[in-house]
């Protein structure tokens, strides 16, 4: 859950406890949603051995293509978190995307000499390291917490095991076009890293472009997907003014082929026709190489979660953000 508005709102920190107090007298789903939306979602996902604290170098990608779960069985029992605050108003998905999406590039497009940095959202450790992800850190024009939990399904599976499966297939499928692909983190952390660590990512990898994957933790009711760009931001240690433009371009080719792979509806209860533009993330403030974040689905509502636990539609998901990348790193 992360971005733009995209992050989950289930995280297990200390606003979890404040927020499970309010589910008391609201429906859960909705008490939640509302908590998460206050944190920060730029954090990867997925980490299970490595010195919390330490700073670690992202992880570059294998040669060989990773071999995808064997099954969507959920997993984790985390509760999911709050996250940040919608910079737009929700509007109804429409039926059809607007314009006819791009065919996707082929799948031996040469991607040589090029870098992809993909950023996990949430850690399934966070969990266990409250202290730690609750710390406060600076995105500029204000201050997040170091990064949240994450949201979950009904059944249990957690968003930061979807964004870490998700991210190693699309790193196979870029890796085999000619790329060079860094996770920030892959596996291999206690917990986090940090939003600004996730935004630092790309210029320390000396990144082409960066793509943070999310599943959002929206209302039961709503379901589809959207893309989160940052809105300019020049405050404090954050100025993104060169990333915005070539971010709205990545926005919109990555919702598109997101769409054309996997069939995913746009979010009918947040954003605007699948887009969102927000000034309140650290991941997208503090970035400077061209970076938006993806929130794949709802994970808190029925039909999306079933996709989302399906191994097969999670190659599709990757598939599509995997062609968006291609598409804009061809296209200059």
């Amino acid at each position: 859950m992360t971005g733009p508005t995209s992050r989950p709102p289930r995280r297990r920190s200390a606003l979890l406890r404040a927020t499970t107090v309010v589910a008391a007298v609201v429906p859960l789903c909705t008490a939640g949603w509302l908590g998460w939306r206050a944190l920060d979602h730029s954090d990867p996902a997925g980490a299970t051995a490595a010195p919390p604290g330490a700073v670690q170098s992202a992880t570059t990608a294998p040669a060989t293509p990773e071999a995808p779960p064997t099954s969507g069985t959920p997993t984790g029992t985390a509760t999911p978190t709050d996250t940040p605050t919608p910079s737009g108003t929700p509007s109804a998905a429409p039926s059809a995307s607007p314009t006819a999406p791009p065919a996707p590039p082929a799948g031996t497009a040469d991607l040589t000499g090029r870098t992809v940095v993909l950023d996990p959202g949430h850690n399934p450790g966070n969990f266990s390291h409250p202290t730690e992800i609750n710390r406060q850190v600076d995105v500029g024009n204000g201050h997040k917490e170091c990064d949240t939990t994450g949201t979950e399904t009904d059944s249990g599976y957690t968003e930061a095991d979807y964004t870490l499966d998700v991210s190693r297939r699309a790193r196979a499928l870029l890796t085999a076009r000619g790329a060079k692909v860094v996770l920030v983190q892959d596996g291999d952390r206690a917990w986090g890293p940090c939003v600004d660590e996730r935004a630092r990512a790309g210029a320390d990898a000396h990144a082409d472009v960066a793509v943070s994957v999310h599943g959002d933790g929206g209302p039961a009711s709503g379901s589809g997907f959207h893309v989160i760009m940052p809105a300019k931001v020049v405050a404090g240690k954050a100025d993104n003014s060169a990333i915005v433009e070539p971010s709205h371009r990545l926005g919109l080719l990555l919702r598109d082929h997101f769409h054309a792979a996997t069939g995913e509806p746009y979010a009918d209860y947040i954003a605007d026709q699948g887009l969102d533009t927000r000034s309140d993330l650290g991941g997208l403030n503090l970035s400077a190489v061209p970076k938006v974040f993806i929130e794949c689905g709802n994970m808190r509502n029925s039909a999306d979660a079933r996709r989302m636990t399906d191994p097969q539609w999670r190659q599709q998901a990757a598939q599509g953000i995997a062609d968006a990348l291609t598409a804009f790193l061809t296209a200059h």
